[in-house]
């Protein structure tokens, strides 16, 4: 399975972001840590191991990209207004840098997007914001509502960033013909601490009549990662 380190200077984000890379070919699936994680968090964490006969074969490419998370929604030393603004410029490194770079490397167009945990919300809201770029989402103990990392604040940027405010809200038919063509997956399991955020997001999704899948796997772990692998293994193709 190959493996390739990729680091450059993002012009959105003023900072060196790094990425791995593993595979040559196959479906491209865009990764992202959660929020304590950096770019190599699914290498670490079993991840790539359990997809890495995918890989190897040349049915996916993996893209696992940096997290930012300390400087926006976990940065408590600065103001919620501020970590919304740093976070956008997030969503642009990943709009305008890392979303061609992907389709430069890859020409299949069926884009995954997938992460835990914070990572989750990031895979669903672009997803959703930007539906022509993506085919298909996996939220793994995904959490949706991002106020509780703002102390609860919200206004118009906030809402437009938050998939539990601005999907109850959507009016757009041929928007909503576009999500509804998304495979959604949420997937949790029994003592997962994010069970409930994903119940609610599906239960967001269902007020729009958004097609998708919602798994609660019957187990229990006390440590997430002992049980994610497998779940993005069964999911991925």
């Amino acid at each position: 399975m190959q493996r390739e380190y990729i680091k450059w200077k993002s012009p959105s984000l003023g900072k060196e972001m790094e990425m791995l890379i593993f595979g040559t070919k196959g479906t491209p699936t865009l990764v992202f840590p959660t929020e304590t994680g950096r770019f190599d968090e699914w290498e670490n964490q079993g991840m790539i191991q359990a997809v890495q006969e995918q890989v190897h074969e040349g049915y996916n490419q993996v893209f696992c990209v940096d997290c930012i998370a300390d400087e926006c929604f976990l940065n408590k030393k600065a103001d919620p207004c501020n970590r919304i603004v740093r976070h956008t410029q997030y969503v642009m490194y990943i709009l305008d840098e890392v979303l061609p770079f992907i389709f430069e490397r890859n020409s299949n167009p069926y884009l995954i997007s997938t992460g835990v945990g914070l990572g989750a919300y990031y895979s669903l809201f672009l997803a959703f914001r930007y539906p022509q770029h993506f085919k298909k989402v996996l939220g793994l103990s995904g959490c949706y509502n991002i106020k509780s990392y703002l102390d609860e604040f919200s206004n118009d940027q906030v809402s437009f960033n938050n998939p539990v405010d601005f999907i109850p809200n959507i009016n757009d038919g041929e928007l909503l013909k576009k999500l509804n063509s998304l495979d959604i997956r949420l997937l949790s399991y029994n003592n997962d601490r994010n069970k409930e955020a994903n119940m609610e997001i599906s239960e967001t999704l269902w007020t729009q009549f958004i097609e998708h899948q919602f798994f609660i796997l019957d187990e229990n772990a006390n440590n997430k990662w002992s049980l994610i692998p497998s779940m993005f293994k069964e999911h991925l193709i």
